[in-house]
């Protein structure tokens, strides 16, 4: 490799730079090499349809890979799930660093939990996965609440609550506290009221399969239990048939004996969005030890999902 800073592709959001920020400064680390960010407009951030229109959060995904593809960076950053479940070949995933919290965090008016909102509470999600899980939890606990769809940046979604034309929104607390800002979190949803979205608090570091230097280099940020549990619930997602912006949510976790890590634990859930129908499975079994097995954990999941229905919960399958 030759000494010219490296170049990193990434969205121009405040969340993404913070995000790339941080791995380029990773990256620096292990190379010795000096990492510049190269802002990318995607689709995503320029489009005002709802994500579910204009084909889920692929299409934040798209102009990277593009960049990448054409030689324009040297490797990307992705919020991991942003990613579609289909790798091309001409790409590889170097590396999947440490997870952040993987949970789902809301964000309300006067402090207020979940749970202590007011009848009739406006709650603002541009996520069916979301929306299909709160409906539900509120349907079976009492719950009276209406969720609102929204689009928009960290900034944009909580002045919906500043402002009074929301009660409160949803927002992922890996994203707030790669920013600085979760002493804004009034209530961190549990995994078991709202199962986050695969690869949730997860980043995926991408860069072409013909740089071996390159790859060998990223692959020192790596983290294979993190590696092995979203391999497990995006392979939970592939076999649904699901996009990524279809109402599923799906967590694979360590399960320890003391200071041993013993199973891998995988739930997963799909619904539809007034949550009157859901399906919630999960397995558990050994840590897997290759990508192969992380994928079959994900795929035995969802063959038990799909024959308790959950092919029809789903709304739009992906093409």
């Amino acid at each position: 490799m030759s000494e010219k800073p490296l170049r990193l592709g990434t969205r121009r959001s405040k969340l993404a730079m913070a995000q790339s920020g941080q791995v380029a400064e990773a990256v620096r680390q292990v190379t010795g090499r000096s990492v510049e960010l190269v802002e990318i407009t995607t689709y995503g951030d320029v489009s005002r349809e709802a994500l579910a229109q204009i084909g889920g959060t692929g299409v934040f995904v798209t102009a990277l890979r593009d960049a990448l593809l054409k030689g324009e960076v040297d490797f990307a950053v992705h919020s991991l799930k942003d990613l579609p479940t289909t790798q091309p070949e001409e790409l590889v995933l170097a590396a999947v660093p440490v997870r952040e919290d993987p949970r789902d965090v809301i964000v309300a008016r006067d402090a207020l939990k979940f749970t202590d909102l007011p009848r009739g509470a406006r709650i603002g999600t541009g996520s069916p996965r979301r929306m299909a899980q709160l409906n539900a939890y509120a349907r079976t606990h009492g719950l009276d609440i209406e969720t609102v769809p929204i689009r928009g940046n960290v900034d944009t979604r909580i002045g919906y609550v500043r402002d009074g034309d929301l009660d409160a929104v949803v927002l992922a607390a890996a994203g707030l506290n790669r920013i600085g800002r979760i002493d804004e979190v009034t209530d961190f949803l549990s995994v078991d009221t709202v199962l986050p979205a695969p690869g949730q608090g997860a980043l995926a570091i991408e860069c072409a399969a013909d740089n071996a230097d390159l790859i060998a280099a990223l692959g020192e940020l790596d983290d294979p239990f993190t590696r092995a549990a979203v391999t497990a619930e995006r392979s939970l997602l592939a076999a649904l048939e699901a996009g990524c912006s279809a109402p599923v949510g799906a967590l694979a976790d360590l399960l320890a004996d003391g200071q041993f890590v013993k199973e891998m634990r995988l739930r997963g859930v799909v619904g539809t969005t007034d949550g009157t129908r859901m399906v919630q499975l999960s397995t558990t079994g050994p840590v897997p030890q290759t990508h192969e097995q992380a994928e079959a954990l994900g795929r035995g999941l969802a063959t038990g999902m799909l024959a308790q229905g959950a092919a029809g919960l789903m709304g739009e399958r992906a093409h």
